[in-house]
This record gives structure tokens, sequence and C-alpha cells, in this order.
């Protein structure tokens, strides 16, 4: 009956339960890194289209779970405020994503990942990077954009946004808003793209919404985990995390060229 359901055997589907739980978990802790786990882990023993159809329903619902987790008016003053970061990924990503056949995907992934791992290093080292005030409306702009182009290329629009909110030392759960509204809006280009493209279909889609259950459990945790942690070890464990991003993109730029 499950298997006539899902398609997958029970014990595949708690392993899956399983994955998007610890993923919830690190998302609800730190606020990003829910779809590269999901997709480096899913896609080691399922179809690429099934790992990444089973993971939209999850990555949106909890993003709107982390963006409103203070309320919805608090989300809104969030994109109110960072609405300049919001157009630019948005306008970048229409601008680059006729490209994405055209660039060559090992260049993309190394051009992205060598630049964050050598700013998480950078300020893990303990010499930390800030932004002057007044160049902050620059500064939005410029990770707007770079985000956008790469976004539309690739997917992968996150990394620029955590390196500008932890370069203007943004408060801990500000920053958590900001990436759960600016991915939520992603998100949600994501969901319709493939209800559209049929990557999310009478197979992936009952399982994805199955997948929200242990993805909000995993958020919850992650939750508790966040209000223990104090601004320093929160960015601490930020940084770590987005040098293991970074260092993903890299291992893919290698593996695709090999």
């Amino acid at each position: 009956m499950v298997r006539a359901m899902f398609g997958l055997d029970p014990q595949t589907i708690l392993l899956i339960s399983a994955i998007t739980l610890g993923a919830g978990a690190i998302k609800g802790a730190i606020g990003f890194a829910m779809p590269i786990i999901l997709m480096s882990a899913l896609g080691s023993f399922l179809p690429p289209q099934v790992a990444l159809g089973l993971m939209i329903l999850p990555v949106l619902l909890t993003n709107v779970q982390q963006a409103t987790r203070q309320g919805v008016g608090a989300a809104w003053a969030t994109a109110r405020d960072y609405r300049w970061h919001i157009a630019m990924v948005a306008i970048f990503m229409f601008v680059s994503a006729p490209f994405a056949r055209v660039i060559p995907q090992p260049l993309m992934y190394l051009a992205l990942g060598l630049p964050i791992l050598g700013f998480a290093l950078w300020q893990l080292s303990g010499r930390p990077m800030t932004l002057p005030i007044h160049h902050r409306r620059r500064a939005e702009i410029t990770s707007g954009i770079i985000g956008g182009l790469y976004g539309g290329v690739s997917g992968i629009w996150g990394p620029p946004l955590i390196v500008y909110l932890l370069s203007i030392g943004a408060p801990k759960l500000e920053q958590i808003r900001v990436q759960g509204v600016v991915f939520l809006i992603g998100g949600a280009a994501l969901t319709a793209a493939h209800l559209a493209s049929g990557v999310l279909n009478a197979q992936t889609l009952p399982l994805s919404l199955l997948m929200v259950i242990p993805a909000f459990a995993g958020m919850q945790l992650g939750f508790w985990l966040q209000d223990r942690m104090d601004l320093a070890q929160f960015r601490r464990w930020t940084l770590v995390l987005l040098a293991l991003t970074s260092l993903n993109l890299i291992r893919r730029g290698i593996e695709v060229m090999s």
C-alpha cells in the first residue's frame, strides 16, 4: 500500500524522513542549507528529479515558518527593509536564466564556492569584515545582483545574502527572518516552475507533502537550539555551515569537470 501510494518502500521513506528531520533541525538553528543537504543526501540513492520534487514543499513551507516566526508584520517589515536585495535577485534571475545552458557548470560552481569559502575562513580566523554604514545600500544591491545572476543559472541564490548579512553584523533574529523571507520568495517561484515542468507529479507531490511533517518537527528542534545560542555562537556556526556549503559547491564544480 505504501509503495502504491508513494512509489517507494517503507524503509526508504523512513530514511528520507530521518534526513529531512535532520535538515529541518539545521535550517531551524541556522536558517539555511536545507536544499543543499537534501539534494546531496537524497541524490545519493534517489533519481535527481525525484529528490528535487520531494524537497520542494518542505523547503517552501519551512521558509513560511521561518519568515513568520515573529509574526507576519515582522516578515513584511523585513521584506520592505531588504527590498533592494529582493528586487535585484528577482530581476537578475530573469536576466541570467537564459544563459543556464551556455555557462559551463564547473565555472559557475567554482566562481561562487571559492570566494565564499575565502570569506568564511577569513571570518572564522577572527578577522571580521564589516561594511561602513554609508555603503550598506550599495552592498545590498550588489549582493542581490550576484545572488540573482547565480540563482538564474544554478538555483542557488542564498550564499551572497548570508555573506552580506554577516558583513553588516545583522542581529540573529533579523538574519534568520531575512533569510526566510528571501528564500520563501525563491521557493514559491521554484514550486510554480516545477508544477509546470512535471517534477512535482503524481509520485513526488504526495511524498513531498508527507515530508513536511519531519521538516516541521526538525525546525522546532532547530528553533530550540537557535534560542539557546548567543550571537557569537550563532555567527560561528553560520560561518562553519557557509564554509561547508561552499566546499560542496567546489566539489560539484570539480566533479562536473572530471
